[in-house]
């Protein structure tokens, strides 16, 4: 008798966790933006959401290069922040760049993002970078690992041989803490919700004054991108739903719920500038490796890759090392 009522709860909450939450319906009014709730169902709580976002975050940066220039950094903050507040996020929205060529961004569970330089290297315009950013911000506010966590804890106690007692707080906390053990770091979404992150980000850069259009042109860039360079651009970009059908929904999306503004922020002054400077300070660092002594060691064979004589040889001035150089005893 217990097992069946545990099955029937699970059924239950499988079924509320397929269904958006009412207010979803919100989600075409962008007049709307900031006061509605996007967020899918899910039994993980937002603290509790924040807290694994920030052990992964932990990981991701003892695994990755950061870009720790302050110019670079608070630039790309200051645009994602200003994305964040014309959304629908109910977390902080943390922000760090890394050291990687290739144009990718991921978010990770509560709110910490994450963009390659590769990406500001790549985009053309401010705009085009605040549409990457505010594609992750969707999946953020849509609260879309919570959700599929959920979907996928519930399906795997579904599985089990239920001899317990019905799902109560202990079992919750069981699921959490096994859940902060998966490798979850580079999180692959389905395409249902790379399309609903496309569509809640376009709305992002609308109410932040972005030309949406300029996400449209940056999926061009990718594309152009893969065609000159096949696996340039990493499989989690590319697992997105394909490229062209995305370019046809965005600029469907942005006929039928976006309102014309007069004029819309392309790019910055600023945007050029820390997009030089980001090419100039990753060179740098690139440079910042021993070169010197390894050239010594390889034009003269010494292995010690010091002027003194190994401990074998009789004296320790310097000319007998530059005469056996030269191939002469003493």
């Amino acid at each position: 008798m217990k097992t069946h009522r545990v099955s029937t709860s699970l059924v239950l909450a499988l079924t509320l966790v397929g269904l958006p939450v009412a207010v979803n319906a919100q989600k075409d009014d962008p007049d709307t933006i900031g006061t509605r709730n996007v967020a899918h169902r899910s039994i993980i709580s937002e603290q509790k959401e924040i807290a694994i976002g920030k052990q992964y975050s932990m990981q991701v940066d003892r695994q990755s290069r950061l870009v720790t220039d302050p110019v670079i950094t608070e630039y790309v903050n200051r645009v994602a922040q200003n994305i964040a507040r014309n959304s629908d996020l109910k977390v902080p929205l943390t922000v760090k760049v890394i050291d990687d060529p290739s144009i990718n961004a991921f978010a990770l569970p509560g709110g910490f993002l994450y963009v390659n330089s590769g990406v500001i290297q790549a985009a053309d315009e401010e705009s085009q970078l605040a549409g990457v950013i505010a594609h992750e911000t969707g999946h953020v506010a849509a609260r879309h690992w919570a959700s599929m966590m959920t979907k996928q804890t519930l399906m795997q106690f579904a599985m089990i041989p239920l001899m317990f007692t019905p799902m109560s707080i202990g079992v919750y906390y069981g699921i959490s803490a096994a859940m902060q053990g998966l490798p979850l770091i580079f999180i692959k979404f389905s395409q249902n919700q790379e399309a609903e992150a496309d569509y809640l980000g376009l709305q992002y850069m609308w109410k932040a004054g972005y030309d949406p259009e300029s996400y449209v042109a940056f999926f061009g860039k990718v594309t152009e991108v893969e065609r000159h360079q096949p696996g340039s651009v990493p499989e989690v970009f590319m697992d997105h739903p394909p490229t062209p059908d995305r370019i046809i929904n965005c600029e469907k999306e942005i006929k039928q719920i976006l309102p014309t503004k007069p004029e819309y922020l392309v790019s910055t002054s600023e945007f050029n500038d820390v997009k030089a400077r980001t090419q100039t300070v990753l060179l740098a660092q690139a440079r910042q490796k021993p070169g010197g002594p390894t050239l010594e060691k390889r034009k003269n064979g010494d292995k010690t890759g010091s002027q003194q004589p190994p401990a074998t040889d009789q004296g320790g001035d310097t000319p007998p090392v530059l005469q056996r150089r030269d191939g002469s005893n003493q």
